[in-house]
């Protein structure tokens, strides 16, 4: 099964993604963890795409997505896979889909984590970083044993720029933008599946797995 995870910054879309590959025994795929790897073996395609990131460019779709297939053409993903963060826009959909299907390939499912914009504004402008040893709380969810203060280290915890509302507000912002699209795009080709991504972790999972039919 080849799935592709919609949802915002927030949303949970990642922590799904990891549990549908724990369980079908899939590759869970990024752009990001795919452009590292091709840069730390300095293929030719890693070698293009650094020359965009070190000008501080975006790498252009045409490049993404070549990234992308040549990825889920190894061996791991012949069961299927999920990519997580791409595609991001409508290009790089048509892309793919025109990419998947020269080998006889298609999407198979998009799931789109569905969760308001202010339950996302609540949920990550909770959250609170170590500033010594990076682990990561939150005020409600994962509050730490004396508040403002790391149960691991001791140091003291801030509201990383990242989270604070105005910037959440800003990224989610973008978000709908780029990805309402992507939304109408997926429900024309007939794959699209919504969850409410307001619930609990394990009854969004149970929905996922509802959807998927196994």
């Amino acid at each position: 099964m080849k799935i592709i995870m919609l949802g915002a910054p927030g949303a949970g879309k990642g922590t799904q993604a990891d549990k549908i590959c724990a369980k079908y025994n899939i590759p869970h795929i990024s752009t990001g963890d795919i452009f590292r790897a091709n840069i730390k073996n300095n293929t030719e395609l890693g070698q293009k795409a650094k020359s965009y990131m070190d000008k501080g460019l975006l790498v252009p779709d045409e490049l993404v997505v070549d990234l992308v297939v040549d990825r889920v053409k190894a061996d791991d993903c012949k069961n299927g896979y999920v990519l997580d963060g791409f595609p991001r826009t409508i290009p790089q959909a048509e892309a793919l889909d025109k990419a998947l299907e020269a080998s006889g390939d298609k999407v198979d499912y998009a799931i789109n984590v569905e969760v308001p914009d202010e339950n996302i504004i609540s949920r990550m402008s909770g959250r609170r970083a170590c500033i010594a040893c990076g682990a990561t709380y939150h005020i409600v969810h994962i509050p730490t044993k004396v508040e403002g203060i790391c149960d691991k280290c001791g140091a003291e915890l801030v509201l990383r720029d990242d989270d604070k509302p105005e910037t959440v507000k800003k990224r989610l912002d973008v978000y709908h933008e780029q990805t309402q699209p992507l939304i109408d795009y997926y429900t024309k080709k007939g794959v699209l599946n919504e969850v409410d991504g307001t619930k609990d972790m394990e009854e969004v999972f149970g929905a996922i797995v509802k959807i998927l039919g196994a």
